[in-house]
């Protein structure tokens, strides 16, 4: 658990500032995360790197010379909103362009995808290499789908590597991905971990057992085993590894391999130690030279108790970048030589949005409904926020109630700024679908954004919408986040509830119900989908490793689409007179 804390909504932000504070020499904050102190040299690829909080030094403590730009930093174990990510690499940019890396979650995919794309249109050219090191999170089959843990350091080094040596971003992007293809990691853990203010860890590992191929973010092992002792865990890991050799990499045993022995919180550096003894023995048993190895905390998880190891399989030039110097306020190898980065900053990304336009006194009156609608949705996040992280720790991270709750408050915040600035509905919700994504992060969060944008631009700021434009829209946004988060109907996501929810609200309208009366049999259609999808088999996302924890409980992400659809129902009934 988290001993020292305030607020542990605000402990992102506060940990942020002392972390600044005490490395001001090397890094300085943006709206967003962190980025270099000075500016990125011009004509060079800037490195930008990120995702959720929790899991030091990655991501801010890798900032700095010889390696990355900048870094985007979510909130505790949830990705960095596209807003975010977008400022901290606008910050960096040069005409060069911006190449992006970081673990592959969806979340941290959705988020960072969005960012490109609005980068790319101003103009700045971007590439991204997702780290795909985890071997036990996908068969090779589908290796595209797994995620990244500790291996990140390998293709975060090289890119950056590639970027200081002037390299295209072409260039760049290649290596990167080169790295990437021949880095291999598992882990193990020992005990789960703890939220910043939770009562209980986000799994459990039976006392005396370790749970294999664990996740950074609090997701469960793939399978139990009986705790061995350092030795025995030393030698499985690297038989494991090796089993999971690169195809690419010449089978010879006489192979060069970089070595990563990571801490995930609790297991501290006199037990890697001993466990590394092994690990190298059993390395240099099987023919393999060992380049620079790294034994230590360089990713972890809180306090979780727990280990992974890494193997980079080298080439000439990924040899140099891993021995290359660099200079961060957690990770410092050599010593960096050259010209120091250009005196000063770049400019801060002025994030003011444009005077709103009023709306028509048609659509003010029914902005003020649309506040009405999110602090529905925010009573009854708070009222289940802890049941619905206790549904995704099942199979997930257990942090969908905490981001849910973040998101929720975030818009209602924004709506009622916007409302009280004399906007229309579109205007107003459309803010609150903005601040929802920055906020909450994470894949719900970019999702939740994504679907009130999309119910916004159906409605717009002229007239007060008619039931049958709040279901185009309802229906946009079911298009929308199946579109971007390439799901559909029985992945086990919270298009299982909103989609039959689309449906059923569409069928109603053109029968000719009132908005109130479609909208309350729409969300028992969504109630009695939501409860279904505990049937379903989870077919992409973090539930998607753990198929057999998953089956039987209802998936999160549309079991909150449902309180919330049943929520604005009671709303609308309460509110007959105004509602459209």
């Amino acid at each position: 658990m988290s001993y020292l804390l305030n607020d542990p909504a605000d402990f992102t932000d506060e940990m942020i500032t002392g972390f600044v504070d005490a490395n001001s020499d090397i890094v300085r904050r943006v709206s967003g995360g962190v980025v270099r102190t000075g500016r990125t040299p011009a004509g060079q690829v800037a490195v930008v790197i990120g995702g959720g909080s929790g899991h030091y030094p990655a991501f801010g403590g890798l900032v700095g010379r010889g390696l990355a730009h900048g870094a985007a930093m979510g909130n505790v174990f949830a990705s960095p909103s596209a807003q975010q990510v977008y400022s901290v690499a606008k910050s960096v940019a040069t005409d060069a362009g911006v190449l992006f890396s970081y673990g592959n979650y969806a979340g941290d995919v959705l988020n960072f995808d969005q960012a490109q794309q609005r980068l790319i249109a101003e103009g700045i050219p971007c590439r991204t290499v997702v780290v795909t090191d985890d071997i036990y999170s996908a068969e090779v089959s589908e290796i595209h789908k797994r995620r990244g843990i500790a291996g990140d350091l390998a293709v975060f080094r090289a890119a950056a590597w590639a970027a200081e040596r002037g390299g295209t971003l072409d260039e760049v992007f290649e290596f990167a991905t080169r790295a990437n293809e021949r880095t291999r990691s598992v882990g193990v853990a020992f005990t789960g971990c703890t939220l910043p203010g939770a009562a209980a860890p986000l799994f459990t590992v039976t006392p005396g057992r370790m749970a294999v191929g664990m996740g950074i973010h609090g997701e469960p092992g793939i399978e139990e085993q009986d705790l061995p002792t350092a030795e025995a865990l030393g030698r499985q890991l690297v038989d494991r590894l090796l089993d999971a050799r690169p195809l690419s990499v010449d089978p010879s045993p006489t192979s060069r391999v970089a070595v990563i022995l990571n801490g995930l919180g609790s297991v501290k550096y006199e037990e890697l130690f001993v466990t590394y003894a092994t690990v190298a023995a059993r390395l240099r048993e099987s023919g393999m030279v060992i380049v620079q190895p790294e034994v230590g905390e360089l990713v972890t998880s809180f306090e979780m108790a727990g280990v992974s190891l890494t193997l980079v399989w080298l080439d000439d030039e990924l040899e140099r970048a891993w021995l290359s110097a660099c200079e961060t306020s957690a990770y410092r190898r050599g010593r960096v030589i050259g010209e120091p980065d250009p005196v000063g900053i770049a400019e801060e990304v002025d994030e003011k949005s444009a005077a709103l336009s009023p709306g028509t006194p048609e659509s003010r009156a029914c902005a003020q409904l649309v506040v009405d609608v999110l602090g529905a949705i925010k009573r009854v996040i708070d009222e289940n926020v802890d049941e619905l992280g206790r549904l995704d720790a099942i199979a997930g991270d257990g942090d969908h109630g905490i981001g849910m709750q973040r998101g929720a408050t975030a818009a209602l915040a924004a709506a009622r700024k916007t409302e009280q600035a004399d906007a229309g509905a579109g205007a107003t919700l459309a803010a609150a679908g903005d601040a929802w994504a920055d906020r909450a992060g994470g894949t719900s969060g970019a999702l939740w954004g994504l679907a009130l944008r999309a119910v916004a631009d159906s409605i717009g700021d002229e007239n007060a919408p008619d039931a049958a434009t709040v279901s185009a829209g309802i229906s946009a946004a079911a298009d929308a986040i199946a579109r971007v988060g390439k799901a559909e109907l029985g992945d086990k996501t919270m298009l299982d509830a909103l989609i039959p929810f689309a449906e059923a609200l569409a069928s109603r309208v053109v029968a000719g119900s009132s908005l109130t009366a479609a909208w309350r049999q729409a969300a028992e259609v969504a109630t009695t989908a939501a409860q279904a999808s505990a049937d379903l088999i989870p077919r992409i996302g973090r539930a998607r490793p753990h198929v057999e924890k998953s089956l039987g409980t209802p998936d999160p992400g549309a079991v909150s689409l449902a309180l919330a659809a049943t929520a604005v129902a009671v709303l609308l009934e309460d509110k007959k007179e105004v509602a459209p």
